[in-house]
């Protein structure tokens, strides 16, 4: 007879417990990882369609999508409905109460995601164990790590990198650099909606190390 340990609610007070023995063994939390235009949403996209094949419910999210509220989209006109998160989001509430067993999450914008829902992230992969992919930046225009990939890197079971994105003088790209009248800019706030090239919300370019630090956002930058 194996009894109840000591250390660990029983299912009647945690009803994340009282699910689990349905479901596997072990789920994963992933950070997928790339500048700006690396393909993130489209892989999300891709891998929310394959397990739904699959025959496995799931849940996805993001935040502040280029196509508005409740939309998922790509660069490469893909799109799919999702729920909007927001730093008030309670993922254990939400996912706990809506997703069955053998489920899965996908998280677009993980970027935005506060420290605290990083943490609620993982407890659901071990308590539930359901999978967790997160699609996001790294870091932002000033070249510092988002709080909540910060938090994800130290938490995540595995850190993928998704294709190299050049920068205008095909060296490896490694700043989502925010321009404003033609210039580099290095202060405001962290988080400022945009997308590369223009349109509504801020303007973004992706610079190589070098050209970063010197301030210069290469040709045809207005």
């Amino acid at each position: 007879m194996i009894e109840q340990d000591a250390g660990r609610p029983s299912p009647d007070q945690n009803p994340l417990f009282g699910i689990c023995h349905l479901a596997p063994a072990v789920g994963r939390l992933r950070l997928h990882a790339g500048l700006m235009g690396a393909g993130k949403s489209a892989l999300a996209i891709q891998v929310g369609f394959h397990r739904r094949q699959a025959g496995r419910p799931g849940l996805i999210f993001t935040s502040a999508d280029r196509a508005g509220s409740g939309t998922l989209s790509s660069r490469l006109g893909l799109s799919v409905s999702a729920r909007e998160f927001t730093e008030d989001t309670d993922f254990v509430a939400t996912i706990g109460e809506a997703l069955p067993p053998r489920g899965f999450v996908i998280v677009d914008e993980a970027q935005f995601l506060t420290p605290a829902q990083v943490d609620e992230l993982a407890l659901l992969v071990d308590e539930m164990a359901v999978d967790v992919d997160c699609f996001g930046l790294l870091t932002a225009f000033d070249s510092h790590m988002f709080p909540g990939s910060q938090r994800l890197v130290e938490l995540a079971d595995d850190i993928l990198d998704l294709v190299e994105v050049l920068c205008w003088c095909g060296q490896a790209g490694r700043v989502n650099a925010r321009i404003e009248d033609g210039a580099v800019i290095r202060s405001g706030s962290q988080v400022a909606v945009g997308d590369l090239g223009g349109g509504a919300g801020a303007t973004y370019r992706v610079l190589c190390r070098r050209h970063w630090r010197e301030g210069e956002p290469g040709p045809g930058v207005l």
